[in-house]
């Protein structure tokens, strides 16, 4: 016999390891994870083209009747409660300010994003008992003739701020809409610290709803070293950004970790419990670890992330990328230097705020910027204005409204949908 078909038929015999494993990688990926994963939408096994459109409709049902509770919700409380001026009620010096960026939406004003991300924290403001755990500042930058009509319905509520008529004289002349972001931004971080001069700010765009444990999980963060010499902290990444497939080092060290990690429980079990042939071998090594590497990213680094909210303690914190800034917390008096450091720089296309601050926080000695996993918030805005993003495709734009935007298309405050309500 050839040696050649000796070899092949010694390599490929059912009980060798060889054959063991191509039979594992056929078994998981081509069965397994299909099966599995096909409807997870952050999974590459994700059938766009069959789930896609009625997981956007299903999405965009739901932040509608959201919307809708929302604006129920406040319309009977403006009537039933009567408070008295908010900025009387709010207390100096508070632990945490979270300051709720707003403007009016020409177009999809029947989701009243910003009726949702207020009552959602009232709801989590009344969790947290006797002590409040933050106080909430509304700061309406509608620059245009029409009122932002949700920010008033919430005047009774929260402390709501805007710019007066000379200030809206004085910032008329904005080169471009991303300048015009950015100085909205900066008027709202100094608003924030000369009403208030609290120990730490969070700030959030209009679309971004925290989750229930925002206020634990921020509390653990600030409470841990690193915030000290934070200038930010990012609370939000794009799922679509998240995967282990990315050029940020410290996630390929963490892929590789858990790779071998996940090698060395599989050869426990294989070796003891099953009849497989893998051995404590280098090779053998090797390929289950390079296998659970790609186990884990095909099925989805997002849904590993999910494991972390068990307990705000197991929140990872790692170095920020440039985008997005829908959800950032400034520890100490981190705000207000921001809005020292961003009134020096001006935003055009492809030099937005988010860009900004992440050259910033790299160029500045002892500015340091840092992001969480996973996410404390979620993003339900559908569409970005300010990117200008018209022409999509509807696939598209499916896409953004479930979180996967083009990577063109980043977030703003300035989020409007154009679909039409259901």
């Amino acid at each position: 016999m050839p040696r050649w078909r000796t070899c092949t038929s010694k390599h490929f015999h059912r009980s060798s390891p060889v054959a063991q494993g191509l039979l594992l990688c056929i078994v998981t990926f081509g069965v397994i994870l299909p099966i599995c994963c096909h409807r997870l939408l952050y999974s590459y096994y994700f059938l766009k083209t069959v789930y896609l459109d009625s997981l956007s409709d299903a999405a965009l049902q739901e932040s509608y009747a959201r919307g809708q509770e929302a604006l129920h919700f406040w319309e009977a409380a403006a009537f039933t409660k009567s408070l008295k001026d908010p900025l009387e009620t709010v207390a100096k010096y508070p632990d945490l300010l979270v300051t709720v960026v707003t403007t009016r939406r020409a177009e999809g004003r029947d989701y009243h994003y910003l009726l949702q991300v207020a009552q959602q924290l009232h709801s989590l403001l009344k969790a947290c008992g006797d002590k409040p755990c933050a106080e909430v500042m509304l700061c309406d930058v509608e620059s245009g003739p029409s009122l932002n009509e949700d920010a008033l319905l919430l005047e009774k509520q929260f402390l709501v701020v805007r710019r007066s008529p000379d200030e809206r004289w004085q910032n008329r002349d904005v080169p471009n809409i991303f300048e015009k972001e950015k100085r909205d931004y900066v008027y709202c971080l100094r608003k924030g610290w000369d009403l208030m001069r609290p120990k730490n700010v969070v700030v959030l765009e209009d679309d971004a709803l925290p989750l229930t444990n925002f206020f634990p999980s921020v509390k653990n963060i600030l409470s841990r070293r690193f915030a000290l010499n934070s200038l930010y902290i990012k609370l939000y990444h794009p799922e679509r950004l998240q995967r282990y497939w990315n050029p940020e080092p410290y996630r390929i060290l963490e892929w590789i970790g858990l790779g071998l990690v996940g090698a060395t429980i599989l050869l426990l079990l294989l070796s003891h419990y099953t009849p497989l042939s893998f051995t404590f071998s280098a090779p053998h090594f090797l390929f289950l670890a390079l296998y659970v590497m790609a186990v884990a990213e095909l099925a989805g680094r997002h849904y590993l992330l999910e494991i972390r909210r068990l307990s705000p303690q197991l929140y990872a914190v790692c170095p920020a990328t440039e985008c997005c800034t829908p959800a950032m917390l400034y520890p100490g008096n981190a705000s207000i230097r921001t809005a020292e450091y961003l009134d020096q720089a001006v935003c055009a296309q492809g030099n937005a705020k988010d860009m900004v601050l992440y050259k910033i926080a790299r160029s500045r000695p002892g500015e340091k910027a840092h992001s969480v996993e996973p996410n404390l918030i979620k993003h339900i805005g559908a569409y970005s204005s300010v990117r200008h993003c018209f022409n999509i495709l509807v696939e598209e734009f499916n896409t953004i409204t479930l979180g996967l935007g083009p990577k063109n298309c980043l977030y703003s405050h300035t989020t409007t949908t154009t679909t039409k309500k259901p």
